[in-house]
């Protein structure tokens, strides 16, 4: 499921800062939110740096981890039904984060919809972005593609982009655990 290019790396960059700066579960093990430099890597990690200002400073990237938390609340409500509240929050999200469609072109690519306006600092641009994203998914026939994995003893988010949207892990080493235990399960069965 492609949304359209732009919208779906958005949402794909929000999933990738979301598994990396909020705490929870990850692959059978306790994962602690990181902090200090620890946090600034993995902020660098998730969002691309598409210009020389893009690269984010300590102050920064905590900025966009607590915005981070509140979208991943969001998902938290969408993995549990829970879509009407969903929205609420989200719309609170792209209300505070001043989200608004601007078109923009840079970098040699053509025009494409970004979701906060050309002045808006480095956090709170990519907080609107990534609120702005997450809402065409939600308001997309497709909101089931959006969910916590199914592993046990894991949490990360995943969003579903392939075209038979079957995907419920949020990586293939989850995906896998799971289908080794049932394995195991089947050969240990009387």
């Amino acid at each position: 499921m492609d949304f359209d290019s732009h919208t779906s790396g958005v949402v794909e960059w929000a999933v990738a800062l979301l598994n990396e700066v909020t705490p929870g579960e990850r692959h059978g093990r306790p994962f602690a939110a990181p902090t200090g430099d620890a946090l600034l890597a993995a902020v660098r990690q998730a969002v691309p740096e598409f210009r020389p200002s893009d690269v984010p400073t300590q102050a920064q990237a905590a900025e966009l981890a607590e915005w981070a938390a509140r979208l991943r609340h969001v998902v938290e409500l969408v993995d549990t039904g829970d879509l009407d509240t969903a929205c609420t929050e989200l719309n609170r999200i792209m209300r505070e984060s001043n989200a608004v469609p601007t078109l923009s072109r840079h970098g040699g690519e053509p025009w494409h919809l970004h979701f906060h306006s050309a002045d808006a600092a480095w956090a709170i641009s990519w907080a609107a972005s990534m609120a702005t994203g997450l809402a065409v998914v939600l308001g997309n026939a497709a909101v089931e593609r959006l969910g916590l994995c199914n592993a046990p003893a894991c949490d990360r988010v995943y969003i579903d982009l392939s075209r038979n949207g079957t995907r419920r892990f949020c990586s293939t080493a989850c995906q896998n655990r799971v289908k080794a235990a049932a394995f195991r399960a089947r050969r240990a069965a009387p």
